[in-house]
């Protein structure tokens, strides 16, 4: 069925959302309370003399404040029976009212707030442009999201149930293989896809979907099976990745190389050390272009360049500052992010946004 109104995409199962306001404790809570004070008054009419159903009768109209009259043999309604009316009634009626208010504001405050939180998402959403689109929000997801939002780039989840997100991302809840779920997260403008779902037939469909949808997106696949990463490539995907490789190479690397390692660690994961290493394009209108590596990136202000890969796919390791540069060429910087920053205005005319470029496809 057609999701109708303005609070929703033009979309059948994604949906804008992100997690907030939760008020089913409170409404628990009064639900109880109100299960409570019945029980005690039936026990209460129970001791005063009246049977088991006619002390929750009592109870009940008591409660609700019905006031029917009195049950029970005029003999048995005495002073103790009247007091222990009194007390129920405002015992009672505190706790009804209470679950009815709390119910009453679980019904329009959470309709209110629900709907504020997804036109926000939607309105932040719709301003996005060359952002990450993270399909799967398990571990993984988790890990790719924070180091691309440290890296400074706009992140869209996209998961087939609400769950809570450091940072409050827009959530767009739904299938990621469904069309609309992908239109929803902003695909049409982003500038990468990550499927990070359980399995590699999930990953491949996303693959597929995703490439059909948009043929210049850079989509990065999570492979479980490193056999499967040919199929990844047939079906689109311009990276894949094998997590359980990763990190057994990781763990290798630290037990043999460790400073090494500690230093790769400083530069990728840490946020204390002001370095970083990023991928700077020669852009087509760039001074650069056709400069020699030496007049953009030179002099101790500025970053060190460790490679320069050209339009063909080849790494030019440590390059000669004679170095040609020409229009898409990627240079390879590492250093501080405002060393990083002036190579860039330099190279690119324009800040640089990560996760932006598109390199050649391996094959």
């Amino acid at each position: 069925m057609e999701a109708q109104g303005p609070l929703r995409r033009r979309t059948r199962r994604g949906v804008v959302t992100s997690p907030g306001w939760n008020p089913w404790p409170r409404v628990r809570i009064g639900l109880a309370l109100l299960v409570g004070v019945l029980a005690f008054g039936a026990v209460g009419y129970t001791l005063v003399g009246l049977d088991p159903f006619d002390a929750v009768y009592q109870t009940a109209i008591t409660v609700t404040t019905v006031g029917y009259g009195e049950v029970g043999p005029a003999g048995e309604i005495d002073r103790i029976y009247r007091a222990f009316t009194l007390l129920l009634v405002l015992l009672g009626a505190s706790s009804a009212v209470y679950t009815a208010s709390v119910l009453l504001e679980t019904l329009v405050e959470g309709s209110l707030n629900d709907g504020f939180r997804r036109r926000r998402m939607l309105h932040r959403v719709d301003k996005m442009r060359g952002h990450v689109i993270v399909a799967g929000w398990g571990r993984v997801g988790h890990a790719i999201a924070h180091y691309a939002r440290r890296a400074g780039a706009d992140v869209v989840v996209v998961d087939l149930a609400p769950v809570e997100a450091e940072g409050d991302p827009p959530m767009v809840i739904g299938d990621a293989n469904d069309d609309d779920t992908l239109l929803a997260a902003g695909i049409e403008r982003a500038a990468t896809l990550i499927a990070a779902l359980s399995s590699d037939s999930d990953n491949l469909s996303l693959t597929l979907t995703a490439r059909s949808l948009r043929s210049d997106l850079f989509i990065v696949a999570r492979a479980a099976d490193q056999r499967n990463e040919r199929k990844f490539l047939r079906a689109g995907a311009d990276r894949v990745v094998n997590p359980y490789q990763i990190g057994g190479s990781r763990m290798g690397a630290i037990a043999i190389q460790p400073h090494v390692a500690e230093f790769l660690d400083d530069v990728l994961d840490d946020e204390v050390h002001d370095v970083d290493i990023q991928e700077v394009v020669v852009g087509a209108e760039s001074p650069a272009a056709g400069a020699p590596l030496g007049n953009v990136a030179g002099g101790r202000e500025s970053a060190l360049v460790v490679a320069v890969r050209d339009a063909a796919g080849h790494y030019a390791l440590n390059p000669r500052a004679d170095t040609v540069l020409r229009p898409g060429d990627v240079l390879i910087a590492l250093g501080s992010r405002a060393q990083i920053e002036r190579l860039a205005a330099t190279a690119e005319h324009r800040a640089p946004l990560p996760f932006r470029s598109r390199p050649t496809p391996r094959r």
